[in-house]
């Protein structure tokens, strides 16, 4: 382990916040988070969560949710920790009461019901929201420590790489940390 933590000792110039995107190093073998890209919704003292960004579900929101409108969404596994519970990010900004402002034009959750009346209403395009499935958390400084043992690079990114398709995006995140901003 002391090998691999030389190896790939990351350097990170960008600390966590809200909005950035964690990339795992290379070589974790952790289940959930091997070559994983994570939006980080929320990070404080108190702890951090976020949403796996790449880890696509094959199945459709509507045999998760019966009374969910026709309507092919992306669904990912957004993390291991309350995977009964069904989450999303979306660019609909206020336009959903109760939505999280995430970032410029990035926005978590919301009414759910009124999202279904907006989607049956035609007035939300597949472009503008992503779904998951469970979160990732970390409690108190325990990002803080995995990022000291080398397990994550912090990096910015834009609207367009969060709301696009999921794969091969831990590829695309490791291939523009050079530049600091996905």
């Amino acid at each position: 382990m002391e090998f691999q933590t030389k190896l790939f000792a990351i350097k990170n110039t960008i600390l966590p916040k809200k909005g950035t995107i964690l990339i795992s190093e290379p070589l974790s073998q952790d289940l959930y988070f091997r070559r994983s890209v994570v939006l980080l919704v929320e990070h404080s003292e108190e702890g951090s969560m976020g949403f796996i960004l790449n880890k696509k579900v094959n199945i459709n929101l509507r045999e998760v949710v019966a009374d969910f409108p026709d309507f092919d969404a992306q669904f990912s596994l957004g993390g291991p920790v309350a995977t009964n519970t069904i989450y999303f990010i979306h660019t609909l900004g206020e336009l959903i009461p109760g939505a999280i402002k995430i970032s410029t034009d990035l926005y978590w959750g919301g009414d759910f019901e009124f999202l279904k009346f907006l989607i049956l209403q035609n007035q939300v395009q597949l472009h503008q929201i992503r779904f998951f499935i469970g979160y990732s958390g970390w409690s108190g400084n325990q990002l803080d420590d995995e990022m000291n043992a080398n397990s994550w690079l912090v990096s910015k990114t834009t609207i367009d790489f969060i709301m696009g398709k999921p794969t091969g995006l831990w590829e695309k995140a490791v291939a523009c940390t050079n530049s600091f901003f996905c």
